[in-house]
Parts: structure tokens; C-alpha cells; sequence
């Protein structure tokens, strides 16, 4: 008998967050759409992690890695899934339904499936459209969705510290035949990542990455750069406004 394989390949990375990672294990056992297969990949966690590891519905495997990134790359490399979806320990579906919405979502078979998120915070953040990925990330990383044949060879770059994420939706996107925007929350996302720790560190990548690329000219590279200092202080300093501006 054939094994249909599953829709969703959601994929985990973690290391040293055991109680983040039950958190984003009640949000999947909680869904209401069941074809999906979760893959954890662990950083060789001494907190416990390994120990709960063998009692998960889960794909997993706990060793040591290069970071972030590479632990990313080994969990396409595991996908079984039509579409990938990162979510990291700690972060969380938006409510019990949201496989079932990206199931019709799914449907037509789009290369990119992509919506909104939510902040621990309390912040509603609205996706930016996906032809402005060019001004850095349209949503958080784990309110999209990859179509894992469209993937193909694409990795991400474990070099890169905080914005190998954007490098490898930029480079995504470039080849996604059809996109697919949801206007709904897709997943929590748990403030206090790495990233958010090091958003001077993630501009400057994002720059070098735009510069290699060399998609753009370097005049509207320093442009996109400059834009993406002034929200960031505005973020910092004033966050109601600019979530108002950007529509959240």
C-alpha cells in the first residue's frame, strides 16, 4: 500500500529551550488538520531535551551543529512534505485551524504560501507584500511557507549569523512561479530571538547579501539600508506608530 506523504513538513530548531519547545508541541498536537510531519532538530541540548526527544511523534535528532542555520538545513534535508514550515521552539501556531487554512491555501500547488504574524507582545504584524522583499523580510520566517520541490538544491548559508533567512527567501522568490498571500495571522512568534538581539548585525548581512546578489544598483542598496536603520529606530523608540505605519 502507498503512503501518501504528508502536506506540511513543520520543522523545529532548538537547543537549550526545553520549555519552548512543549510550548510549540501543545500548538501542534492542538491542530485540528493532522497531515503534517514534525521534524525537531536539536542542538545538542544538555537541559533535557534529548531525554523528551524519544517520547515526541516526531522526526528528530540531537548533535551537535554549525548553528541556527545549519540546523535549518537539516531539516530540509529530512522534509518529506509538499511545503516547509519553520517554527522554532517557543513560537507557536496562531490557533488550532491554521493547517486547515493553509490546507486550501495549498490547493492550487503555489510555490510560496505566506501570510501574517503575532508577537508575544501582543503585536499584530502585517505582511509586507512579497515583491518588496528587496526592503528585507516580508513577514517572520515562520509564517512562511515553502514548496519543498521548488527548493530543490537552495540552502541556507550557515556563514551568515542572523540573515541567512532573508538570503534564502530572496532567493526563493526569485524562482516561485505562483505566491500565495493569506491575510490572517499564521504563527506567535516568541520575541527575544536572535535576531531581534542583533538587528544592526541582520541589516549589515542583508546589505552584503543584496550586494552579492547584485540584483540592485549599490545606490538603491544604501537606500534600503538607510530606510531599515530609520524603522528600526522608529520600532525601538516609538512602536505604536510604527506598527500603525506598517498597517498593524
Amino acid at each position: 500500500m502507498t503512503i501518501k506523504p504528508p502536506l506540511f513538513s513543520i520543522v523545529t530548531i532548538t537547543k537549550g529551550n526545553l520549555d519552548g519547545l512543549k510550548r510549540t508541541e501543545g500548538s501542534l498536537a492542538a491542530q485540528s488538520f493532522r497531515g503534517f510531519e514534525w521534524i525537531v532538530i536539536d542542538g545538542d541540548s544538555g537541559d533535557g531535551t534529548k531525554e523528551y526527544l524519544r517520547g515526541l511523534n516526531a522526526v528528530s535528532v540531537s548533535e551537535p551543529d554549525r548553528g541556527i542555520y545549519d540546523a535549518m538545513n537539516k531539516g530540509i534535508d529530512r522534509a518529506g512534505g509538499a511545503y516547509l514550515l519553520f517554527l522554532n521552539a517557543g513560537d507557536t501556531l496562531a490557533d488550532i485551524d491554521i493547517l486547515a487554512t493553509l490546507t486550501r491555501a495549498a490547493a492550487d500547488a503555489p510555490d510560496f504560501i505566506y501570510g501574517d504574524a503575532l508577537e508575544t507582545n501582543g503585536l499584530y504584524k502585517k505582511a509586507r507584500s512579497h515583491e518588496k522583499i528587496d526592503w528585507g523580510m516580508i513577514t517572520h520566517h515562520q509564517a512562511m511557507l515553502y514548496r519543498r520541490e521548488r527548493i530543490g538544491a537552495l540552502r541556507y548559508d550557515p556563514m551568515l549569523k542572523i540573515a541567512a533567512d532573508y538570503g534564502f527567501t530572496a532567493s526563493f522568490l526569485r524562482h516561485a512561479q505562483s505566491v500565495h498571500y493569506i491575510p490572517c495571522a499564521i504563527c506567535i512568534f516568541e520575541d527575544g530571538g536572535v535576531s531581534q538581539q542583533n538587528r544592526r548585525l541582520g541589516r549589515r548581512e542583508q546589505f552584503m547579501i543584496r550586494m552579492t546578489d547584485g540584483r540592485i544598483s549599490p545606490i538603491r542598496n544604501v537606500l534600503i539600508y538607510g530606510v531599515q536603520s530609520i524603522s528600526a529606530t522608529l520600532r525601538e523608540n516609538f512602536p505604536a506608530v510604527y506598527f500603525r505605519l506598517r498597517g498593524g
